[in-house]
């Protein structure tokens, strides 16, 4: 059995006790994929102390059997008569389940089967074990940096004037396919003009023109993992002295975080880095998401770098977030810059290493 999931099992054996639950019951693609391997797009892991099984149904028997033989196949065909077969088979008086990932509907479905079994919400199962990243997930995520690494610094190239922002989006995927991605992390975010204010704006028909501030948010996904890279680029020879305050300031900020967030800090503590710099210039209406969250089988997970994290949460050694402080204002656009990194006991470590060419002639 792989010694990596045969630890994962035992990490979530020994929080049943602690979640008060007989077993417990994973739903959610990511967490079932960190725990056993499975790749399929449909799932159940129930875990006891003593049985790990993965119900899934016929297109994915075969896959299930090669990719989780250190679970017990369940054939379940996504009827009633099945989930209370599969939910016997652990005899669990009481199972715990992912409350953030289980809906209304499937949950009275459940309750319905009159199995006799308790069902306790959990609003956290295996989310923080994942935080802290093995080799193996780093390494996976390093080659999906360089993959993300190498589109966006071609942006210069192939950005000029009249072409869309769905073009370029188009054109930034198919050089990360092209390089080995399995597809991208995320549907890729060309922001251009007063389309950069939108922090998350959704890639659309807009021509890009000579004087256009353009933020480029995009990560390539490997083997279930994902990167997060942002820049942003001036179109034209001469960006006005506002553009240049204003990345400089951003700019500011975020090596503000490189230089001194350490192991140990607060969420909190690691987001103000960056916060307070940007509040002291006169900017606090204009930063309004967090400074970064983790990356992994999702493309936002645990650690979220915030100033609304719970005040005692900690960012620790083995964690990895983005760093990506913005400015946006209304009218005129927006700055962000965004760095993936590891969490060391000295710092952090770049996982990105695209480089900052802001200028793209015209």
């Amino acid at each position: 059995m792989n010694s990596e999931y045969q630890g994962r099992l035992t990490a979530v054996r020994q929080n049943l006790t602690e979640w008060q639950v007989d077993a417990l019951l994973i739903s959610s693609p990511a967490n079932w994929r960190w725990l056993s391997g499975f790749t399929g797009s449909n799932a159940m892991l129930l875990i006891t102390p003593e049985k790990a099984i993965i119900a899934t149904d016929f297109r994915y028997h075969e896959r299930a059997r090669i990719e989780t033989p250190h679970f017990e196949l369940f054939k379940h065909e996504r009827t009633a008569k099945h989930d209370r077969a599969f939910f016997k088979a652990v005899n669990a008086a009481r199972i715990g389940v992912e409350q953030k990932h289980v809906t209304l509907e499937q949950a009275a479905k459940w309750r319905k089967l009159r199995t006799g079994i308790q069902w306790k919400p959990l609003p956290e199962t295996v989310e923080p074990m994942r935080a802290i990243k093995t080799a193996g997930e780093i390494e996976i995520m390093r080659r999906a940096a360089v993959i993300t690494d190498q589109a966006m610094s071609q942006f210069p190239e192939i950005a000029r004037p009249g072409l869309t922002e769905k073009q370029l989006a188009w054109e930034l995927e198919k050089i990360m396919r092209e390089a080995g991605a399995d597809g991208t992390a995320f549907p890729t975010i060309v922001a251009s003009g007063p389309n950069s204010a939108l922090p998350h704006h959704t890639t659309g028909g807009r021509k890009l023109q000579i004087g256009d501030v353009i933020i480029v948010d995009m990560g390539a996904k490997l083997d279930g993992y994902h990167s997060d890279l942002t820049r942003t680029f001036y179109l034209g020879n001469e960006p006005s002295s506002q553009f240049w305050d204003i990345y400089n300031l951003v700019y500011r900020a975020q090596q503000n975080v490189f230089a001194n967030l350490r192991s140990g800090m607060t969420l909190r503590e690691a987001d103000a880095l960056a916060r307070d710099l940007i509040h002291k210039a006169g900017h606090k209406e204009h930063f309004g998401h967090g400074l970064g969250h983790g990356v992994g089988l999702d493309i936002h997970e645990d650690p979220f770098l915030s100033p609304r994290a719970p005040e005692s949460a900690t960012i620790e050694a083995g964690m990895n977030v983005t760093v990506e402080p913005g400015i946006y204002i209304p009218g005129w656009g927006g700055i962000r810059l965004e760095e993936f990194a590891l969490v060391t006991h000295k710092g952090l470590e770049l996982i990105s290493h695209c480089p900052y060419q802001p200028i793209i002639g015209g």
